[in-house]
């Protein structure tokens, strides 16, 4: 289990706080996705749940070990996927040589599979990838690591159409009851089809923390050609005419959640 537990956190030289007497507990088994605005702290979590940041006041642990110190009982169960990165310039093999140790459940098999989903050669030079190409292999990676903590930042920026849908299958495919992974992003359509939890941040505050089976539950997500005056929590417009969240009344049959629709209801205070 991952706790974030009262903290408080700014960066050096800023003013405001991101976040403020702030708490979260991620539970294994769930696919968690992270949403908010520009500058909410998206990313800052990740890196305070990962050690590379340390809070000024409360704390952050992930199953009783303190972030922030970075132990080997902790990294080798938690892997960040940064939304930028680099890869060293040498062969796949030697990268996997020199890194898979970290991770005693590293499973080459593993890292094939997703690479072969991924429509990429199981021989590459790293060097020699776009950046689409090395977030598909550091990805790969990731996910053969076998770690219980997967933390995902943008992970479909730079991904083409099809390769997002990739993404999707390699990330279903490899989820198992005992690993926690927590998808933060704006790209809400290349997701929701995969997430257990939905998290929305606002500055220093958690706006929402709820299951997808509740929310699929308690509300409907439709697309109507007019305004039919039916009552409504939430309704923007759309090119079907418009995009519309409604209380799910006895009788109505279940509708995949829109995340985007549900984003721009709480975050406009209409939730």
């Amino acid at each position: 289990m991952i706790e974030v537990s009262n903290i408080s956190f700014k960066y050096a030289g800023q003013k405001d706080l991101v976040f403020d007497d702030f708490s979260l507990r991620l539970e294994e088994g769930n696919i968690y996705g992270l949403l908010g605005k520009n500058g909410t702290g998206k990313s800052t979590l990740l890196y305070l749940i990962s050690g590379l940041l340390r809070p000024a006041a409360g704390s952050v642990s992930c199953d009783g070990i303190a972030a922030h110190e970075r132990r080997v009982e902790m990294l080798r169960e938690l892997f960040l996927v940064p939304e930028e990165f680099d890869l060293p310039q040498m062969t796949l093999d030697r990268y996997v040589r020199l890194n898979a140790p970290f991770y005693p459940r590293f499973s080459r098999e593993v890292m094939d599979r997703c690479l072969t989903d991924f429509e990429l050669d199981t021989k590459l030079d790293l060097s020699a990838l776009s950046m689409g190409q090395k977030k598909k292999v550091f990805m790969s990676f990731a996910l053969a690591a076998g770690t219980r903590y997967l933390l995902m930042d943008e992970p479909t920026n730079g991904l083409d159409i099809p390769s997002k849908s990739q993404f999707r299958r390699v990330v279903a495919q490899n989820m198992i009851d005992e690993r926690t992974i927590l998808i933060s992003t704006h790209q809400v359509h290349d997701v929701e089809a995969l997430l257990d939890q939905i998290l929305i941040l606002s500055q220093r505050a958690l706006l929402l923390n709820a299951p997808v089976a509740d929310l699929t539950a308690r509300y409907t997500f439709s697309y109507r050609p007019v305004d039919d005056g039916s009552a409504a929590v939430y309704s923007e417009p759309a090119l079907q005419g418009r995009a519309v969240m409604a209380e799910r009344r006895e009788g109505d049959a279940e509708t995949q959640l829109n995340l985007e629709l549900l984003f721009n209801a709480v975050t406009k205070g209409q939730l």
